[in-house]
């Protein structure tokens, strides 16, 4: 038996036998096993085990960031008696030599209701009465915002977008209206973003740190 078979991180001793369970759940004595396959079942789990590790530092510096900031937000307050950052929550933190700043950004959680339906009909109506040359780009618009995606959302830009154009006309104005009516806040997600930048006059850059899943 190799060392590989011997030292396999799932191996499972049975009457002083090593084996491996496969995707049936069925136990395979290792002695059986290609050595292609205990290669890439040792490299698969070896980089699960870093990547939940670096899951968990980015969860412990998601946890500490929050903390650092309401922390500094409570200093502020009960230093000089006034609050930064806006009302639902969103700041931006800059350091002293305007090169680097962190943002906290609370964004809405939305659904729509069943009046987004209602709106899709009435803009189809407009579209299909007015000149085929100027309606284009608009068709265009309102392809793009109910184009529904993989998770079953429609696009939430591309609606607010659509939610600013201005048209007189009585039908456009109620379908505006019950998109309007079909939006409800079930809730919110808090993100931070981290940028830098070489001096005061050069362009942002983003320290890309994926906190959204941790």
């Amino acid at each position: 038996m190799s060392d590989i078979e011997i030292g396999h991180p799932a191996a499972i001793d049975v009457a002083g036998m090593p084996y491996l369970r496969d995707a049936k759940g069925s136990l395979v004595p290792i002695a059986s096993v290609k050595a292609a396959d205990l290669l890439m079942d040792e490299t698969v789990r070896e980089i699960l085990t870093k990547a939940r590790e670096v899951n968990a530092l980015i969860a412990e510096f998601k946890a500490q960031t929050f903390q650092s900031v309401g922390d500094l937000q409570a200093l502020i307050a009960q230093n000089y008696g006034a609050t930064i950052g806006g009302k639902k929550g969103n700041i931006t933190l800059m350091s002293f030599d305007g090169c680097q700043k962190v943002q906290v950004q609370v964004a809405d959680l939305l659904e729509f209701g069943p009046e987004l339906q209602a709106a899709k009909i009435l803009i189809d109506e407009c579209l299909t009465e007015w000149a085929v040359g100027s309606a284009v780009e608009l068709r265009a618009l309102v392809n793009r915002v109910f184009q529904v995606d993989k998770e079953g959302q429609i696009n939430r830009a591309e609606l607010f977008m659509l939610l600013r154009v201005e048209i007189q006309d009585d039908r456009w104005k109620s379908a505006m209206e019950a998109i309007h009516d079909s939006i409800r806040v079930i809730g919110s997600r808090t993100y931070v973003r981290f940028y830098d930048r070489a001096g005061p006059d050069a362009g942002w850059r983003a320290v890309t740190v994926d906190l959204a899943a941790a």
